[in-house]
């Protein structure tokens, strides 16, 4: 199942059911009905091709995400080479819900930006309540796969003259600035999990301007699907329609020297999942 949401007549966002190149209106409900099996009554069919998308889900309470688990994003980045013999663990950071964009949708720079980078990043979106979960039992809580692209400011606070440096102000620079509101373009529908039989199968790619920037695979992750799962929930409760970016692949704009500017448009693809597009302004 491909499920999606739209802005109907009168503004209101409706969920919509992908078949093909036609969508099943269920009417102006969240997502999150869809985490209990029942599926509303479809009210209508609309063409695909006629219909403004929404971020397939808005009301996610933890948008959490994966630093550093492609082993050549870690190299570009200016950090060591993760071996296999290490013995580490995810590293997990939070982006704010208000970070959701849509397919489509406008990045905004604003007057803190200096250096905006682009994420391709494979979601999981969970379908179960999962606290305490083994690895075996992980996958039983996914509901399903989307898009996202992590865009992140790469200087925040560097133009700040004069600045007292402390210890983990740079730390912290990184983390806000990946909170900017709108910096989680996300979709364009979400696939369910029996339509996606291996996501660690998965080809991830970005394009700036038309211009291949990321070409990766979700083979590549240095922590699958199940042990992040099961890392996170040893923590906190993942809850029905909280997301999770598996990482994203080398070929950043901060390791070539480029940044995101006005008018530029950037396009992800996820293999079996979509194409989602945003414009930079």
């Amino acid at each position: 199942m491909r499920v999606l949401r739209f802005l109907a007549d009168g503004g209101a966002t409706h969920l919509g059911v992908r078949q093909g190149e036609t969508v099943l209106d269920l009417g102006p409900r969240s997502t999150q009905v869809l985490f209990d099996g029942s599926l509303p009554r479809p009210q209508d069919k609309r063409p695909l091709d006629s219909l403004t998308l929404d971020a397939p889900i808005r009301d996610s309470r933890k948008l959490l995400a994966l630093a550093g688990n492609f082993r050549k994003h870690v190299v570009e980045s200016g950090f060591a080479a993760v071996r296999d013999a290490d013995a580490i663990t995810p590293q997990v950071f939070w982006k704010p819900p208000t970070t959701i964009n849509r397919p489509q949708g406008s990045i905004a720079l604003r007057p803190a930006n200096v250096f905006l980078d682009w994420e391709v990043e494979l979601a999981v979106v969970i379908g179960r309540t999962a606290t305490q979960v083994s690895a075996a039992e992980a996958m039983d809580a996914v509901f399903g796969y989307t898009a996202i692209n992590d865009i992140s400011e790469r200087k925040l606070n560097s133009r700040m003259e004069p600045r007292t440096v402390r210890e983990f102000d740079k730390f912290f620079d990184w983390l806000l600035g990946k909170w900017f509101d709108g910096s989680a373009p996300l979709g364009p529908e979400i696939v369910t999990k029996d339509e996606i039989p291996d996501p660690h199968d998965l080809r991830l790619k970005l394009w700036v301007n038309g211009e291949l920037m990321q070409d990766g695979h979700t083979s590549q992750m240095i922590f699958r699907i199940p042990e992040t799962i099961a890392y996170i929930s040893s923590v906190v409760t993942l809850e029905p329609g909280d997301i999770i970016a598996m990482g994203t692949p080398d070929g950043v704009g901060s390791a070539r020297g480029l940044s995101l500017k006005q008018g530029d448009r950037v396009r992800c693809e996820v293999e079996h999942i979509g194409v989602l597009e945003t414009e930079v302004v």
